[in-house]
């Protein structure tokens, strides 16, 4: 047994080998670099022992990127503290120009000691499959806006331009399909691009579909149908949302989860000047950016649609009263806004961040019931 009964490691992470740091406990506890190994589990599950045997306590620490969670999953199995940190919170110096493999890793485990790292929620192997079909399906939209903006491009080049109000409709299609070019060449490249478009469509189809058959599996089904009956929001957004942030129950109040999605203004105050600006923009993008699109629909006056009134009977009475407080308070509040002569970017971005309040709150009422049925 060393002089030191615990110890912090660090790992600095790429793809083919690990940098690792090692601390002993104190303020005066030696830091060294232990060297690189293999990013294999056989090179880790051999550190680890080897160190496990010379301390009594060991933390483990490595960057969130790339590299996923693999290496978190296996030191946690072998019985070890780890902590995946967040990069965009790691103290930096301004002056440091020097960046290398060992720095990083001394850098790293100095900060572990110090209790400076900031650690992301980590997903079990199930949630982390969800959130990769779900930012499939968001890849596929991504991928379909830039088809259809190629087609639309492709058609302005040649000083075609569609009359109606709405396009990539059915009229729209048509009106697409019912164009004659000059050239076989250009029409051709046309056909390519249109081609491409349907390709995308069906691809967003599948994935949808997909969503959908393993929602019910999932360990968050419940909350999604629960979240389902507020309004704007269909089982797609809800279960990408919740695959993106995971158990809201991590957060103790709404204001957490409001500052964790960046819908929370920023603010640089000294002495008597408060000065606040705009939204952080911090936490999850894709969450975020799924909250506002699901907001623009408060927009209009409370009511419960054709389509929504089944997913609505379907919630638990609480949620209901939940769902139809949200509508009245985040209507009123949009024309509130707008009467003040905020842009209605403005006040939909207000609204998301309201509304993640009520989705957590109907969170914290399925939890409860939960927990009241367990014997």
């Amino acid at each position: 047994m060393g002089d030191h009964s615990e110890a912090f490691v660090a790992f600095d992470t790429s793809k083919l080998r690990n940098a690792v740091a090692i601390a002993e406990a104190g303020r005066s506890g030696e830091v060294r670099f232990l060297g690189e190994i293999d990013n294999t589990p056989a090179a880790t599950a051999k550190l680890v022992r080897k160190l496990a045997a010379k301390y009594d306590r060991l933390a483990f620490c490595y960057e969130a990127g790339p590299t996923g969670y693999g290496l978190y999953r296996q030191i946690k199995g072998l019985g070890q503290e780890c902590v995946v940190a967040a990069p965009s919170l790691i103290p930096k110096k301004a002056g440091d120009r020097v960046k290398t493999n060992r720095r990083d890793a001394l850098g790293l485990v100095k900060l572990l000691r110090a209790g400076e790292l900031t650690a992301v929620w980590v997903p079990d192997a199930r949630h982390e499959a969800m959130r990769d079909l779900t930012r499939a399906r968001w890849a596929a939209v991504e991928d379909l806006r830039s088809k259809r903006q190629q087609v639309s491009s492709f058609l302005l080049r040649l000083g075609l331009h569609y009359a109606g109000k709405k396009t990539w409709t059915k009229t729209h299609m048509n009106w697409l399909a019912s164009q004659k070019l000059e050239h076989a060449e250009q029409r051709i490249a046309f056909e390519e691009m249109l081609l491409a478009v349907r390709q995308a469509q069906e691809r967003i189809v599948r994935l949808e579909e997909a969503i959908r058959v393993a929602v019910p599996d999932w360990s968050l089904a419940e909350v999604v149908e629960a979240v389902m009956a507020m309004r704007g929001i269909d089982m797609v957004s809800a279960t990408a949302f919740l695959a993106e942030i995971g158990d809201l129950s991590r957060f103790r109040t709404p204001r957490e989860l409001m500052a964790y999605l960046g819908l929370v203004p920023s603010e640089h105050s000294t002495g008597d000047t408060v000065w606040r600006g705009p939204i952080t923009k911090s936490g999850n993008r894709r969450a975020r950016q799924i909250l506002v699109e699901c907001s623009w629909s408060y927009r209009h006056p409370p009511r419960v649609g054709k389509k929504k009134q089944d997913k609505v009977a379907a919630a638990p009475r609480a949620v209901r009263e939940i769902a139809w407080k949200a509508q009245n308070r985040l209507y009123a509040r949009y024309r509130a806004l707008t009467r003040r002569g905020k842009l209605p970017s403005v006040a939909v971005t207000a609204i998301a961040r309201e509304l993640s309040g009520f989705i957590w709150a109907v969170n914290r009422e399925i939890a409860s019931t939960r927990d009241a049925a367990r014997p």
